[in-house]
């Protein structure tokens, strides 16, 4: 972000304790022609006084004691008025805490989410900051000039509100993100596994997805059809051909927002079963060698095998992923956003959903331009419950169009053993938020069985979820000499 800034003309200073980050961004800027725009500082007492009055800090560090340490190296030199941008992956009440501490002296501290990853950070990214109102309307100016553009231009940042709010969409952001990831590529492997179709094939059928209808101009199909498509320009070998089937940046800590996420899915009560389930498959497929040991053990059972399809029916069947991943795509986004609504209610954020929207058109990871634009008509509408986007007429339509859809990929790739985590934990969450008549009866018998936890009759209204009026006395409970 610092070549960026530069580039749009700011007179950046930068410090950083590791001189091999230092010397990689000035030489960076040296080839871009924007050495006269960077100076660098040996410390923090430095980069202040070369900053004057009215300082603006943009930092992006791991999550936890480094964002803490910074902050520490800042404060003796931080006077009324400045602002702090926290541009880092960082827990939402970690930013909140930071904010406290420094607001009694009227320094501002920004926790600004910012997605698109390296690429987007060097030409624009997402970002969505929050905090009080002074501080946004010092650095708004300042980063509207740098952030993403939509397709007409529009920029893809908004106060999303006070507090942690910034950092908290953000969070859900990677969250949705890891949910329509992993139904992309268990997708793929359907393709490539159960279809038989080479990389060429796969990224002709992306870029055909990404190009028109429901999925066009989505970032993660896009980068898809690249991904089959690059070859390594040293003996030219397919470069997804040599990569190893692991996910590591949740267990080594290095990534935390699908974590925490789930977190907060568990702790507020809202279901993200899509989400939850991509980032379980995530966590599961981190230890290759245990997965190695296990395989060894059960032999190659549950190796995905062939779909044994002819052209036309594979033809049909490639039409029906595409609706499968669309179904799949708008319910990662509804639990997402289902938790985001649990959260401002909680927090009092009042978070304005159509501007989500917005920082979600352009420059980041979850962009698909036609699943954002029913969710923005759908906020837009009078009808719209944040907290229940499944009933809204808009939505429910996109959904119930291709429920069978979703269900026959489910169904087949079940029955050739190609995981399907999320795909099927969609359509679990599909079947059991649109139905009223549940098992869960039965557990709730249990539960009043062993526990005298009470229940509704189906002859009373539902209410609210609350503990239930009615008891039945199973067993009575015996003492040891009783009979």
């Amino acid at each position: 972000m610092s070549l960026l800034f530069a580039e749009l003309g700011v007179e950046v200073n930068v410090y950083d304790p590791s001189q091999e980050n230092v010397q990689k961004l000035l030489e960076r800027a040296k080839n871009a022609g924007l050495s006269s725009k960077i100076k660098d500082h040996s410390g923090y007492e430095s980069i202040c006084k070369a900053l004057g009055t009215r300082k603006v800090f943009i930092f992006s560090v791991p999550h936890g004691d480094v964002g803490d340490k910074t902050v520490d190296g800042l404060r003796p030199f931080l006077e009324p008025g400045d602002v702090i941008v926290d541009a880092s992956n960082e827990h939402w009440r970690n930013t909140e805490r930071r904010q406290k501490r420094l607001e009694p002296d009227a320094i501002h501290y920004v926790g600004m989410g910012v997605s698109g990853g390296y690429q987007s950070a060097r030409h624009g990214p997402s970002m969505s900051p929050s905090g009080s109102d002074i501080g946004l309307d010092t650095v708004l100016p300042f980063l509207t000039k740098a952030c993403a553009r939509d397709v007409h231009g529009k920029p893809c940042i908004a106060k999303v509100g006070p507090g942690g709010s910034g950092h908290y969409v953000k969070m859900v952001h990677n969250g949705i993100e890891q949910g329509m990831m992993s139904t992309i590529c268990e997708v793929w492997g359907i393709m490539n596994k159960c279809l038989g179709m080479d990389y060429e094939e796969v990224a002709t059928i992306f870029e055909q997805w990404n190009d028109r209808g429901p999925l066009k101009r989505n970032f993660l199909v896009s980068i898809g059809a690249h991904i089959c498509r690059t070859r390594d320009p040293k003996d030219g070998s397919y470069v997804l051909a040599d990569i190893l089937d692991k996910v590591v940046q949740d267990v080594d800590e290095t990534e935390g927002t699908g974590v925490w996420t789930c977190e907060e899915g568990a702790r507020l009560h809202v279901p993200i079963p899509t989400i939850a389930a991509a980032h379980l498959f995530r966590v599961g497929s981190a230890d290759a060698a245990k997965r190695m040991a296990v395989q060894r053990a059960f032999g190659s059972r549950t190796q995905p095998g062939s779909l044994q399809l002819n052209g036309e029916e594979k033809s049909r069947f490639i039409n029906t992923l595409h609706e499968a991943t669309v179904v799949s795509f708008f319910l990662a986004y509804i639990q997402g956003l289902h938790l985001i609504a649990k959260a401002s209610e909680e927090q009092k954020w009042n978070i304005n959903f159509r501007s989500v929207m917005q920082l979600w058109r352009g420059g980041c990871i979850i962009q698909s331009d036609n699943i954002t634009d029913v969710f923005d008509k759908a906020y837009a509408s009078d009808t719209v419950d944040t907290g229940n986007l499944l009933a809204h007429e808009l939505i429910s339509h996109e959904l119930s169009s291709r429920y069978s859809a979703l269900k026959d990929v489910t169904l087949r790739a079940m029955g050739v053993d190609a995981p399907v985590p999320s795909l099927s934990a969609s359509l679990e969450y599909y079947k059991y938020m649109s139905s009223t008549d549940l098992p869960i009866q039965f557990m709730e018998a249990q539960l009043d069985y062993f526990g005298e936890h009470m229940y509704d009759l189906k002859s009373e209204t539902p209410g609210k979820p609350v503990t239930g009026k009615h008891h039945f006395e199973w067993k009575p409970a015996r003492g040891i000499h009783e009979t």
